[in-house]
Formats: C-alpha cells, sequence, structure tokens
C-alpha cells in the first residue's frame, strides 16, 4: 500500500508540475561572457550586489575581474566568503545578516554548487525572513519572489545555475536537504570556461560525474517530459564525450565549455523530472561525513544503477545506444550491463575510488532513515526501494577506515 500511495503522490505532483511558473536564466555564454555581466546588472537598475563565494575562489582572485567591471559600472559590492563544502545554515545566515545590513538588492553566486546553494538560501531567507530554512524543507515551501539572483558557475557540475534546488546541510543534526521551489531558480547564468581553468582534474571528474548522476537518474525516472528526456540525452552525449578530455588537458577551452553545457542540461533535466536513489544516499554522506557530493554521486551511481536491474534495463540500453557503447548483437541485458561497466571505467579512467571510505558507521540507521525519507514519496525512481534495499547498498558502497 506504501508504494502505491508514493506512485500516486509522485503522479499528482507531476500533473501539478505542468502548472509551474518555470523558467530559465538569461544566460552569457562563451570564453570571457563573465565580462559582460556588471553591463547587464547596471541594465537591470541594480546598485549594490551581495557576492557570496568562498574562501578557495577568492584565493584564486576569480572574482577580480567581476569585481573590477562592477566598479566600472559604479555597481557597488559586498563579499561574503566563509561558505563551506556541504553549505550550512550558518552560512546562509551569516550571509543574510550581509545582505540586509548593507542593503543589496541582489546576489551572486560565485563558485560551485557550494556557493549557488548557499546564495539560493540567502533568497529564500530574504523572500520568507520569518521562516527558518528547516521550514522550507522539501517542495514549494518558499512561494514568494526573491531578488535578483545570478550563478556564476566555477564548476561543471551540480547545474544549480538552471535547478530549483538548494541543497543545505544543518551542522546541528547532520541533516542534509533540498530546498525545491521554483523561486530559487537563477534569473540569469554565466558559463565562462575561462574560470574552470584552474579546476584540478579530480574536481573536474567528480563534478562531471555529478552531473552524469543528474542526468541518468532525470532520464531513468517516471516523471519525463519531451524536455527533460532531450535535455538528458543531450548532456550525456557531451559527458561521454568531453569529461575525460577536460580531465587529462584542464586547458581544454571547448571541452570546458561544452562540460558547463553538459552540467547545465543535467539540470535542467532533473529540475523537472527529479532524480532518485543516488542522491537520496549522497545526502546522507555529506550530511554525517562531509563526502563531497560529486564523489559520493559518482562512486553509488553504477552500485544503484546495477541494483535496479530490470526496472532500467531499456533505458540503459537506449543510453548505451546514444554514446556507442555495444553492438545491434548484444542483448538488452548484456547492452544494459555494459553502460554500467562504461560508467565504472570512466571512473577508474579517472582515479575515482569504488567505494566511499569513512571511519564508522555509527550513524547507519539513521542515514538509512533519511535516504528512505528523502526518496519517499517524492523522488519518481525506477524502483522504490525499502529500507533493507538501501542497508544493502549502504553495506556494498562503503568501506570502513577512512
Amino acid at each position: 500500500m506504501k508504494n502505491l500511495f508514493f506512485r500516486i503522490y509522485q503522479f499528482v505532483f507531476r500533473v501539478f508540475a505542468y502548472f509551474l511558473k518555470w523558467q530559465k536564466p538569461e544566460l552569457l555564454s562563451g570564453s570571457g561572457s563573465l565580462l559582460d555581466l556588471p553591463e547587464l546588472i547596471l541594465e537591470k537598475g541594480i546598485s549594490k550586489v551581495l557576492i557570496v563565494t568562498d574562501q578557495g575562489i577568492m584565493d584564486l582572485g576569480l572574482t577580480k575581474n567581476l569585481e573590477s567591471g562592477l566598479k566600472n559600472e559604479g555597481i557597488d559590492y559586498v563579499i561574503y566568503d566563509k561558505t563551506v563544502p556541504n553549505p550550512t545554515v550558518d552560512n546562509v545566515e551569516e550571509a543574510v545578516s550581509i545582505f540586509l545590513e548593507n542593503e543589496c538588492e541582489a546576489i551572486i553566486g560565485f563558485g560551485g554548487g557550494t556557493a549557488i546553494d548557499c546564495a539560493k538560501g540567502v533568497g529564500a531567507r530574504i523572500a520568507r525572513p520569518n521562516k527558518s530554512l528547516n521550514k522550507m524543507k522539501g517542495v514549494l515551501k518558499v512561494r514568494k519572489k526573491i531578488p535578483t539572483l545570478i550563478a556564476i558557475p566555477t564548476t561543471a557540475g551540480t547545474g544549480s545555475e538552471g535547478t530549483l534546488a538548494a541543497v543545505i546541510t544543518d551542522s546541528k543534526t547532520h541533516d542534509k536537504y533540498a530546498i525545491n521551489d521554483v523561486n530559487l531558480i537563477p534569473h540569469i547564468a554565466v558559463h565562462d570556461p575561462l574560470l574552470t581553468l584552474g579546476l584540478p582534474p579530480h574536481l573536474t571528474a567528480t563534478t562531471g560525474m555529478d552531473a552524469l548522476t543528474h542526468a541518468v537518474e532525470a532520464y531513468i525516472g517516471r516523471s519525463n517530459t519531451k524536455e527533460t528526456i532531450e535535455y538528458a540525452r543531450k548532456a550525456i552525449k557531451i559527458i561521454f564525450h568531453d569529461l575525460e578530455k577536460a580531465y587529462l588537458d584542464g586547458n581544454d577551452l571547448e571541452a570546458r565549455l561544452n562540460m558547463l553545457k553538459a552540467s547545465y542540461y543535467a539540470g535542467l533535466a532533473f529540475t523537472r523530472a527529479y532524480v532518485g536513489n543516488v542522491h537520496a544516499i549522497a545526502h546522507t554522506f555529506g550530511g554525517f561525513y562531509n563526502i563531497p557530493h560529486g564523489l559520493a554521486n559518482a562512486v553509488i551511481l553504477p552500485h544503484v544503477l546495477r541494483y535496479y536491474g530490470k526496472h532500467v534495463e531499456r533505458k540503459l540500453v537506449s543510453l548505451a545506444d546514444l554514446v556507442g557503447i555495444g553492438t545491434d548483437a548484444d542483448s538488452e541485458s548484456k547492452k544494459a550491463n555494459q553502460f554500467t561497466e562504461a560508467i565504472e571505467k570512466m571512473n577508474e579512467r579517472m582515479k575515482i575510488p569504488k567505494k566511499i571510505k569513512v571511519p564508522d558507521l555509527n550513524y547507519l540507521e539513521l542515514m538509512i532513515e533519511r535516504a528512505y525519507r528523502e526518496a519517499n514519496p517524492l523522488y519518481p525512481v525506477p524502483k522504490i526501494f525499502t529500507r533493507e534495499d538501501f542497508r544493502k547498498l549502504y553495506l556494498k558502497i562503503t568501506e570502513i577506515g577512512g
């Protein structure tokens, strides 16, 4: 009966989603496109902005061109650079205070998904000053317009510049959760591959596999539209073609720009079609052990695809055909398995481990419960996992000793 309720919930939400006001950001794309942003901000009548970023971005000097451009256009700005990986409630509240104290009019998330999600959290709190982030956890709890939000990704993974989701961690409870609301979709996004040139190979790999996970989970789910299918397939094709190019040669501008596009397409796919059990598990590793999200997804994805078995066979065959894996003579089962193997081999070539190493599994029962409750009833997964299914996967994925 529970599974029937979950499927009815997903169907109702899928129908309801057609009536939501979906938007795509105004996109600036290409080498040097960041330089066009200050003029666009001025055209929007914005005179003061909050830049949300992290110390690593500041140390690399990646914001300097933006800062110079803002000054040249007479736009004032303040910077919050304390965002941590897996951004916290505290990060958001600190940045909100800076936004209000300085009477800012817009928010710029500058960095990976960490900074952009933190910026979205700031927007949510500005729109809902009397509502805590914890109370906005879940779906459509913001429901008010946020200040102009600009996303400048420096990694090609989360696709957060095109999605309705902000993933926040409560450092007190170790709960890592998503706030999903169409009002959190950024108004402007910048795809400047020059900002990704300094990304180390390991981060190039894990963020790229994060994008692949978004696209695959969206594609194999049960709430697709023609548009989300098209975006997911575009993303997967690009990732198989360009991720390892960017990994092997970080200065390959074409591969870097293509990966930004792939990440964005994957984001557009899952923001409507949703993710699935891979993410439900990955979020618990981030919340309890601070495992980077892209790394967790990269490791977990092939395990979950194998566990789904025949529930995803035909769709994986379609993806195998898309990227040129297998032959017409191969059985569906063989070709689907070859697609999963191709992901594992890609991980191996990019030195991504086969398991997630943690010091202990003291939180296993709580992780199982949180993964189960995140996935159900919201995620329209190919196969609904029981708590025992999650347990088997956690034990298969985890290596003790980290």
